[in-house]
């Protein structure tokens, strides 16, 4: 699974690297809607949460599909920016129906929705909206009643609830975080001008690949995904809270965008969505576990685990093979003998490893 960016027809001068407070403004509030995803933010996000006005913890609440588990357009701008009023500025330029098609388009689905209709005009796509709202809680769903009622008035209600997020707490981190976001910009830029597309997708992540061939970006996601940039271009834009998501904007048309992290722990890189599947159907099977309680407690010879496990000394090689071609064991000699033995450290990996790919 992955998701793809069609570049082949896209001039080089079309891609860019750029910085967003509204969506860096988006990452933030997806930080303090989910806590849990981001380990290194913990801290912050509790500090923040407990500061904030009752009255504004509450509204952020009511609207918080905009950005707990899908991140709305409206906080993925195709232009790059500096200042939030500018941004903000720019949503009284859409029309009503692309407005609410951008806060409505919620799905939990592993593959990039189309285009979807506006709800403002047929009962059955009205009563849709409201569904997918209403899964995410009460008042959630009360937030997209008034909206299909009347746009105008949320769209102002949501440019105040952001325009006091400023106020309380983004104003301030955005003036910290700013000068990291344009420095990494800038340096990419200069990557990409320099050295090209290829170095410049490898150092925004090792899960952004560039089959040049193709002329596609493959981004390693749990989600299958093509989005088509012509000549609209590509924008590239780092975030200080959004590791370890790699989020794609198919914008159905207009210029797609990448929000990437700059911010990574100094831990083990994620390895592939194919390297993890890899592992898991390794020791999915019942046999393969057992051999792996044996060699957790230390090195064995074929001969000794097929005696203990009562098989033969072929079958236990071919499961042995299974799981060193998954990486999940080493092997060392003693004399004559072959010792197999269990990587401790990398099974111990295994459900971060899984739960990288699926947050990513």
């Amino acid at each position: 699974m992955s998701v793809v960016i069609d570049v082949a027809d896209v001039p080089l001068e079309r891609i860019s690297f750029g910085v967003s407070p509204l969506a860096e403004l988006g990452a933030a509030l997806h930080v303090l809607a989910e806590p849990s995803h981001h380990p290194g933010l913990l801290e912050w996000a509790a500090d923040t949460r407990a500061g904030l006005p009752p009255d504004l913890a509450d509204r952020l609440y009511e609207a918080d599909i905009l950005w707990r588990s899908t991140r709305s357009d409206l906080f993925l701008p195709g232009i790059a920016a500096t200042d939030l009023k500018e941004e903000l500025d720019a949503w009284e330029r859409l029309d009503d129906d692309a407005f609410v098609v951008a806060v409505v388009e919620l799905s939990c689905a592993t593959s990039f929705p189309h285009s979807q209709p506006s709800p403002l005009h047929r009962t059955e796509d009205r009563r849709r909206a409201r569904e997918l709202a209403a899964g995410r809680g009460v008042r959630q769903a009360a937030f997209v009643d008034r909206l299909l009622a009347d746009p105008q008035k949320v769209r102002a209600w949501l440019r105040r609830l952001l325009e006091d997020c400023e106020e309380t707490f983004f104003g301030e981190v955005w003036q910290r975080v700013r000068p990291q976001l344009v420095a990494d910009a800038r340096h990419k830029n200069e990557i990409l001008r320099h050295r090209g597309l290829k170095e410049a997708a490898t150092a925004v992540s090792p899960a952004v690949t560039l089959d040049a061939g193709r002329g596609r970006l493959v981004v390693d996601k749990l989600q299958d995904g093509w989005v088509r940039a012509s000549d609209t271009g590509l924008l590239f834009l780092p975030t200080a809270f959004g590791w370890p998501h790699l989020v794609v904007r198919d914008a159905h048309g207009d210029r797609p965008v990448l929000q990437y992290p700059v911010a990574v722990p100094d831990m083990p890189p994620t390895l592939s969505l194919a390297t993890v599947q890899q592992r898991l159907e390794a020791v999915a099977h019942p046999l393969r576990l057992r051999l792996c309680r044996t060699l957790a407690r230390g090195p064995h010879s074929t001969t000794e685990l097929a005696d203990a496990h009562g098989l033969t000394p072929p079958e236990v090689s071919r499961h042995l093979g299974v799981l060193k071609r998954a990486g999940l064991t080493r092997t060392r000699r003693e004399g004559r003998y072959v010792l197999h033995e269990l990587d401790i450290e990398l099974v111990g990996r295994l459900g971060a490893d899984l739960l990288g790919n699926a947050l990513r």
